[in-house]
């Protein structure tokens, strides 16, 4: 009997970000109190693409949430970010 392996976890990509643009984040951010609407960069995303509150106390539990996936990442930046405006507008409330 052989045994199944798990899949190895998705890493985030470096430099990447889409995660902290594409989405639209209700909740209060350090330094944005209203959240963030889609496609706007999150003002702790620093130059590099990467989380400035990544694992701290202040982070969103969206962020949290959101892990990465071969679905959602894709192969480039833009891939990603295409997913993310996609899920967006598929799960936004209608007026």
């Amino acid at each position: 009997m052989t045994a199944l392996l798990a899949p190895s976890p998705v890493q985030c990509r470096d430099h990447c970000g889409a995660c902290c643009t594409a989405p639209s984040i209700t909740s209060p951010i350090p330094g944005m109190p209203d959240g963030k609407p889609a496609g706007v960069r999150c003002i702790q995303l620093a130059d590099d693409n990467r989380c400035r509150i990544f694992g701290k106390p202040e982070r969103p539990a969206f962020c949290g949430g959101l892990q990465p996936s071969l679905e959602m990442c894709g192969s480039s930046r833009e891939q990603a970010i295409r997913w993310l405006d996609e899920l967006e507008r598929a799960t936004a409330p209608s007026c």
